[in-house]
């Protein structure tokens, strides 16, 4: 690989390359664009969109591509070339202003909850500027928006840079009552991402995995993760040369891939990327999660990026760290070396348990998958109870100030609370969580619960959303007090005390804390078929009307997109465990059955014993009748799904009666799977898929 600094970037249309390729006052007028919104002229985007095609050409490419995030979990690409023919016949490399800033797409197949009838096709896509192009596959990306022909946004971008733009808002207005002169404030994220990789060939032969993404049956091997040995362990060197390739790959595209290395499951691993602003970290998180699976390919593997792909072992989450930053590079939830600093800490701070203990409920569902239902609180993910987990030291300080009495560290250091001083505190000083939904982890705060394959957007949209709903609150009531920092100090210990209910430092995996949490006034929305619905609350639909980044009518689409999606996975995996058992389980089964039958009569024929083929002949048997009577039982129930014409309704009947279904066909398959001869059964094993890489 070539010097990383030289790599690094290499196929970004970055700011570097501006400065060197766009004349001086386009450059600035793209600057301005992205750091203070102002719309860039069309003629500046014609200047661009040339140096931009030039640029891409060099680098191989022949096509350009509106590159956008409709509401499914994946991108969406429509692919143009830069040609345009001359009069006398000769072709030529073209690409226009109009042609960056705006293109249409048939948008009639995308998920839209209603917001769209069928027959209203014409979609548009809108370049996001603050979002930097790049060339991939001999094709220039733009990163772009998606709306409708009526206006209403068809996408998670455009509802993600309008939280940032409201937490932007109301930071600001915060940050100002303190003397602080930042021009903006951007939510930074770090996504950490989980991923299987298990060998193609197996991969092939499992029609589970191919039709759904996680195996539907599957025993437990005799070894899994008990021995903890995969964990930080020796990468394989097939797994090393895949890691190599990948880094190249996100690197080229100015993807801050960091930290890689094994996570507790066999087959599993981690790739955490470094922050960068919200918006840009959900689009490289996309582009990661899509250069897993296609550099895994390229090798022999197949990347699993589903929530819970084996049962029995760690299920692969995406570990969203959130911060908020200004324009000089503060950190508000880095706490400081002096009371003025620790009070601007405090309020950001507070600002976090304000919003999660007040809309807890959006937290869930923002994470709520029908792979997630499978993950959550199996005592390797945090349970579907909202907390957040503050740690000893400054839990004890936080209740100092709510009592009004001098906090003393663990080292002695007396730190007085008072009106007008509020303590200086350590950083880092209690260990980490990770049982915790919402963990504080020093200067960040790490929400646990998403899925591996959920894009980002989704759970940044409710952290930028309701903390910028407890800073307006905030802000409204500071601005008017005759004594700011007796106002302050009033507002932090009262906003303490209304909401330490939230924090909870303990394991949240045990059962003792779920019975606590209940007794808290928490709420335990354990299916998705809980969570989505509440997404229209009256105060959700407030919350977001308020701050301008959703409509009722773009909150209601959503709540119908996602309970639709839940019910069209759960159909799948229960028409593809009946194909499994019907065309394969069984009649692999049956095989061996016979065989054993024979071998049972030959031997009664010679008067030797046949107890051991008789025995698990009845074994056999009974699971056998066990299979068909839940498998009959599936047949009878997946065509209902579709007929139920509320979407809630079909997804309490997926939680109540097909996953239930589907549980108890597992159980008889798998113990099937432990009784049939190697040789016989149709599938790689759990062992094979695990450890045979």
């Amino acid at each position: 690989m070539n010097d990383l600094s030289e790599t690094f970037g290499c196929k970004v249309f970055n700011d570097a390359v501006m400065r060197e390729r766009l004349p001086a006052e386009v450059y600035e007028s793209i600057r301005s664009a992205v750091e203070l919104g102002t719309p860039i002229p069309r003629a500046d985007a014609d200047v661009i969109a040339g140096a931009m095609k030039d640029w891409a050409v060099e680098l191989g490419a022949t096509h350009f591509t509106h590159w956008f995030q409709p509401m499914t979990n994946v991108t969406a690409e429509k692919h143009d070339s830069f040609i345009s023919i001359r009069r006398d016949g000769t072709a030529i490399m073209e690409f226009s202003g109009k042609e960056l800033v705006k293109g249409e797409s048939d948008a009639s197949s995308f998920p839209s909850g209603g917001l769209r009838a069928t027959f209203e096709a014409r979609g548009y896509t809108a370049w996001d500027p603050t979002s930097r192009a790049f060339v991939k596959d001999e094709t220039l990306y733009i990163p772009c928006a998606f709306y409708s022909y009526s206006g209403v946004t068809l996408d998670k971008k455009t509802p993600l840079m309008r939280s940032i733009a409201a937490l932007n808002t109301q930071a600001l207005r915060v940050l100002k009552l303190f003397g602080n002169d930042a021009r903006r404030v951007t939510p930074t994220v770090g996504a950490e991402q989980e991923y299987f990789l298990v060998d193609k060939k197996n991969y092939d032969r499992r029609r589970d995995l191919v039709f759904t993404g996680r195996t539907l049956f599957g025993a437990k091997p005799p070894r899994g993760q008990e021995l903890g040995d995969h964990y930080y362990g020796a990468i394989k060197p097939r797994i090393r040369e895949f890691m190599k390739d990948l880094d190249r790959e996100l690197w080229e595209l100015g993807i801050p891939a960091k930290t890689e290395h094994n996570e507790a499951a066999p087959a599993q691993h981690e790739l955490a990327l470094l922050y960068s602003d919200a918006n840009i970290a959900t689009d490289h998180n996309q582009l990661t999660m899509e250069l897993l699976c296609s550099v895994a390919e390229r090798h022999g593997l197949v990347c699993l990026l589903h929530e819970k792909p084996f049962r029995g072992v760690n299920g692969s989450g995406k570990h969203n760290n959130w911060s908020m930053a200004t324009d000089s590079g503060l950190n508000l939830l880095e706490p400081g070396t002096s009371p003025e600093e620790n009070a601007q800490f405090l309020i950001f701070l507070c600002a976090v348990i304000k919003a999660v203990d007040e809309y807890p409920e959006l937290y869930r569902l923002s994470v709520a998958t029908a792979g997630n239902d499978q993950r959550l609180g199996g005592y390797e993910a945090p349970p579907a109870v909202i907390s957040v987990f503050l740690g000893d030291e400054l839990t004890a300080i936080l209740e100092a100030i709510e009592e009004g009495r001098t906090y003393h560290s663990e080292k002695a250091e007396t730190m007085r609370i008072g009106v007008d001083v509020l303590p200086t505190f350590p950083k880092d000083t209690t260990d980490r969580n990770r049982t915790s939904p919402l963990a504080f982890t020093g200067n960040k705060l790490e929400f646990r619960m998403p899925g591996a394959p959920v894009s980002t957007a989704g759970p940044n949209i409710i952290l930028n959303t309701t903390v910028a709903e407890s800073l307006r609150c905030f802000a409204d009531e500071l601005s008017g007090a005759e004594n700011f920092e007796s106002a302050l100090n009033d507002l932090i210990r009262d906003t303490i005390k209304r909401h330490k209910r939230i924090i909870f430092n303990g394991n949240s995996y045990s059962a003792d804390w779920l019975r606590e949490a209940e007794t808290r006034g928490l709420v335990n929305l354990r299916t998705t078929a809980d969570a989505v619905p509440l997404y229209l609350m009256d105060k959700n639909v407030e919350l977001f009307e308020r701050h301008g980044v959703f409509t009722r009518q773009e909150i209601e689409s959503r709540c119908y997109i996602k309970l639709t999606e839940y019910c069209k996975k759960t159909n799948i995996e229960a028409l593809t465990m009946i194909e499994m058992v019907r065309r394969e389980i069984m009649p692999s089964v049956f095989r061996y059955m016979r065989d054993l039958s024979e071998l049972a009569v030959r031997k009664s024929k010679i008067d030797l014993p046949a107890a051991p083929e008789k025995t698990l002949l009845t074994d056999l048997s009974g699971l056998a009748e066990k299979t068909e009577a839940a498998v009959s039982r599936l047949e009878e129930l997946a065509p209902q799904i579709p007929e139920k014409s509320d979407p809630r309704e079909r997804a309490l009947f997926c939680k109540d009666e097909i996953l239930p279904c589907m549980d108890e066909l597992r159980e008889a398959a798998d113990a099937l799977e432990t009784l049939t001869g190697k040789t016989y059964w149709p599938y790689p094993t759990y062992g094979r898929l695990l450890f045979d890489i």
